[in-house]
Order: C-alpha cells, then sequence, then structure tokens
C-alpha cells in the first residue's frame, strides 16, 4: 500500500504502458470467450446432438470434455505463462482456442466435437491464468487497478448470461456451429490487440513443470467421470465401469502422494491444511455439480418439451443470472465484513436447494412463470450469496507466493464440479427416463412423460448434493467475520476490492 501512495507504479505504468486500458479490453475480451464458451454450447446443444446423431448418454461430452480439460490443467496452465512467459503464452492460448473451436464447428461426427471441446479446454487453462496475470502485472497503481478488476469480474461475472444469450441467438438464426465458429474472429482480435498493446518480461526459466501431477490429477478425474458416462449403457455394476472408478481414485490418490513430494508441486498441500479453505474448496465443487446438472436439463426441458426457440431458452435464464449478480454483490459483498462466511455459505445453499427441490414438481405441462422462475431465482440467489464468500475466504490470509494456486484451485473446483455433475446427473436421468418408460410401453405420451421423469430424478439428486454443500459449509467454514479477523479482514477486503 505504501507503494501506491508514493504514486511511482503509477508513473512508471504510464511510461511503459500507455495504451493500458486499451490492453483491458484484449484481457477482458480473451476472458470473456473463456467462460462464455462454458455456457454457449449449452443453448446449441439439442441441435448439435440431432445434427450428429449422439446418444443421451453421451451428449455430455460436449460440456464435460471442454470443463474437464479446463478445470483439470488450470494449476498447469499457470505454471506455464511462469516459464514461457504471461504474453507469449497468453497469444498460444488464443490461437489454439481459435483452431480448436474452428474444428469443433466444422465436425463431422460426435467424436470431433468431443475432442474439439477438450482441446478448446486445454488452450482456456492457458489462456485464464495467463490473462489475469497480465492485468496484475498492467494495472499497479491501487486506484486503477481497482478499476480494471472490477471491468474484469463483471464481464467474467456476465460471461454465462452472454453466453446463453448468444448461443440461442447464433443457433436459431444461423447455426448451431456458429456457436463455436464465434471464437475465431474474436480471438483474432485478441491475438492483435495482444501484439499491439500488451506488454510482458520474459519467462522464468527456473520454473519447473510438475507434468506427473498434471497426468495423475487430470486421468483420475477423466476416468471417473468417463466411468459416470458409461453407467448409463452398461449399468453401474458393469465392471468396466467398477475398473474406471477404481483406476480413477487410485490415480488420485497417487496425485495426493506425489503433490507431497514433488519439488515443484501443481497443489501445494499445505494450502489445504486450512480448514476454512478446504471446506471452501468442497463447498464449491459440490454447488457448482448440482448447478450445472440443471443447465443441462433445463435446456432440454424448455426446447424440447416445451418447445422454446433458442433465442427463448437463452432469456430464460436471465432472472437466475440477475438473482446471482444481486445476492453477490447486493447482499453478500454487503454483509461478509460484518458476518461469518458461514452465515452466507448455509442459508445461500439451502436457498438454492430448494429452487432444486421446486423443479423436481416438474411435468410435461409446467408453466414457466408459475413453477420454473420462482425455482431459478431461489436458486440464482443462493448461488449468489454462495460464490461471493467462497472465493474471499478461500484467498484470505493467503501468503502472496501461494495467491495464484489458490485462486486456481478454486476455479479449478468449479470445472471439475461441473464436469462431474454433468455426467453424473446425465447418467441418472437417462437411466430414469429409460427404465420409466420400459415399464409403462403402451401408455400414451409416455416418451415425453419418461424424460421430464428422468429430469426430475437427477434434480432430486442434485438437490441432495447441494444440501451436503450446504453441511460441508456449515461444519468447516468456521472463519469469523473478516473485520474482527486482521489479516483474514485485510485479504477478503483486497479480494473484494
Amino acid at each position: 500500500m505504501s507503494i501506491g501512495r508514493t504514486g511511482e507504479p503509477r508513473a512508471a505504468a504510464e511510461v511503459t504502458d500507455p495504451h493500458r486500458w486499451w490492453g483491458l479490453v484484449v484481457i477482458a475480451l480473451a476472458q470473456l470467450m473463456v467462460v462464455l464458451d462454458a455456457t454457449i454450447v449449452n443453448i446449441a446443444l439439442p441441435s448439435a446432438q440431432r445434427a450428429l446423431h449422439m446418444s443421451d448418454g453421451n451428449r455430455q461430452w460436449v460440456i464435460t470434455a471442454y470443463t474437464l480439460a479446463f478445470g483439470g490443467l488450470l494449476l498447469l496452465g499457470g505454471r506455464v505463462a511462469d516459464l514461457v512467459g504471461r504474453k507469449r503464452t497468453f497469444v498460444i492460448g488464443l490461437a489454439g482456442f481459435a483452431a480448436a473451436s474452428a474444428l469443433g464447428g466444422a465436425a463431422t461426427g460426435p467424436g470431433m466435437l468431443f475432442g474439439a471441446r477438450a482441446l478448446q479446454g486445454v488452450f482456456a487453462a492457458l489462456l485464464a491464468p495467463s490473462a489475469l496475470s497480465l492485468l496484475t502485472t498492467t494495472f499497479t497503481d491501487p486506484r486503477e487497478r481497482g478499476k480494471a478488476f472490477g471491468v474484469y469480474g463483471a464481464l467474467a461475472g456476465s460471461g454465462s448470461a452472454i453466453g446463453l444469450i448468444v448461443g440461442g441467438v447464433l443457433t436459431e438464426y444461423l447455426t448451431w456451429r456458429w456457436c463455436l465458429y464465434v471464437n475465431v474472429p474474436i480471438a483474432a482480435l485478441a491475438v492483435f490487440g495482444a501484439f499491439t498493446l500488451l506488454h510482458d518480461r520474459p519467462g522464468h526459466g527456473d520454473v519447473s513443470l510438475d507434468v506427473p501431477g498434471a497426468l495423475l490429477g487430470c486421468g483420475g478425474l477423466v476416468a471417473i467421470v468417463y466411468g459416470f458416462g458409461e453407467a448409463q449403457p452398461r449399468g453401474w455394476a458393469d465392471p468396466l465401469v467398477l475398473t474406471l472408478f477404481a483406476a480413477g481414485v487410485l490415480l488420485l490418490v497417487a496425485f495426493v502422494w506425489w503433490q507431497a513430494r514433488a519439488p515443484s508441486p501443481l497443489l501445494p498441500l499445505h494450502i489445504l491444511r486450512s480448514r476454512d479453505r478446504a471446506g471452501c474448496f468442497l463447498t464449491m465443487t459440490f454447488a457448482v455439480i448440482g448447478m450445472f446438472g440443471l443447465f443441462l436439463f433445463m435446456t432440454y426441458y424448455l426446447q424440447v418439451i416445451l418447445g422454446y426457440s433458442p433465442v427463448r431458452t437463452g432469456l430464460a435464464f436471465l432472472p437466475m443470472t440477475a438473482a446471482i449478480v444481486t445476492g453477490s454483490t447486493q447482499i453478500s459483498a454487503r454483509l461478509l465484513p460484518r458476518v461469518p462466511p458461514r452465515r452466507l455459505l448455509v442459508p445461500g445453499m439451502l436457498l438454492a436447494t430448494s429452487g432444486l427441490l421446486l423443479l423436481t414438481r416438474l411435468t410435461v405441462h409446467s408453466s414457466y412463470a408459475g413453477e420454473i422462475l420462482p425455482s431459478l431465482l431461489l436458486l440464482g440467489l443462493g448461488m449468489g450469496l454462495t460464490f461471493m464468500p467462497v472465493f474471499a475466504t478461500a484467498t484470505a490470509g493467503v501468503a502472496p507466493r501461494d495467491s495464484g494456486v489458490t485462486s486456481a484451485t478454486v476455479n479449478s473446483a468449479q470445472q471439475v464440479g461441473g464436469s462431474i455433475g454433468t455426467a453424473l446427473l446425465n447418467t441418472i436421468a437417462t437411466t430414469s427416463a429409460a427404465a420409466y418408460i420400459a415399464g409403462r410401453p403402451h401408455r400414451p405420451g409416455v416418451a415425453q412423460a419418461g424424460v421430464v421423469h428422468g429430469y426430475t430424478v437427477a434434480i432430486a439428486w442434485a438437490a441432495a448434493i447441494m444440501l451436503v454443500s450446504a453441511v460441508t459449509a456449515g461444519l468447516l467454514v468456521t472463519a469469523p467475520a473478516p473485520e474482527h479477523g486482521a489479516p483474514a479482514g485485510a485479504a477478503v477486503r483486497e479480494s473484494v476490492g
């Protein structure tokens, strides 16, 4: 803080980077592309499934291939940025993301699309940490830094809503393929801006990459998610499914063992020794499991069952996004300095659980205004109460050398939770639907009723997992109100600002 008062960093920034605010536009554009790609394909998924003849069991890979690669490699991406330089990594990430998007847009079959989405996740894992690092090094004056992070956070927070709307417009008026093609001109513009406007110091040659750790961690997650996917056609007791689960658990145990011994670990285990921090990571993971599954089912319910157009489907999610923003900025941000985090986290998760429970009453003839909208508002408000305290508490009191890896771990928990949730809940939904239809072969309209039954069963499981998140937050996150703890309070205020 004392450096900020002298004005030296501000003067230095103005001399060395006079176009830094235009540079912020470039950085924010890249971050927006990464964030919205997690949801832009959701609205296009029913169209893509019909065009490429995907099965109901395999469709989840369009979402999970991206989130799994993104979350599993995010920590490694941060290390790569330190090794080869942030600007170089940023440009490589943009170029690779554009190429992967073009490949996905041109997909001729499900496998090609799944592979392209996984490649998008790989390059997003390079792009996201380098973008944040460039923002940090470009804006050194505390006042400018606050404004820059405000713009960055607003775009990142609204990316999901923008993705849903843009996905609907592109799918309805062009084709689902443009939900991927649209990244190519955005990335090209950002690459041009990066070469023109962004500056960075060379990489640090002494940084080592924990490749074994990345392979063990990502391999374990892929095995578990693949096991969830194969449980739908094969059954939960199938030898291949059980082998995948066992292999995934063993790989993750080996990952933890290696992190305790690696010279430069991806995830230093000492950051997990804090009860509050570990509780925040688990709370985020469980919460997002339920939320990502909802996006998938509600997209199909609105388009396939209620007959909504893609644009109308995207707009239908806007109230939930508004509720998330309201809960985060108008409630959590105002109360967190004065109340312990769990007094926000537990009510937030209970609100989200109640929203999901309301959706278990869906039928083929449910109305949006009477049954779906109240549920989305409750879920959005609950998640808004949760996200901000989780990020603030998880990064509070962290040593400067661990701030980057801690932030990346929270983001990884979010992406990994989304991967597991989408795969697990999709399998539950399709299995329940098949059993319902098989038990009522001659009933009129049984196909649609069976699909909706599958959704409600999966949403009930999502509600149970959300309740586990509330219990986790209540038992593990015991930090006091930030204003009553000097180190944590300072960190939380800096994180929020």
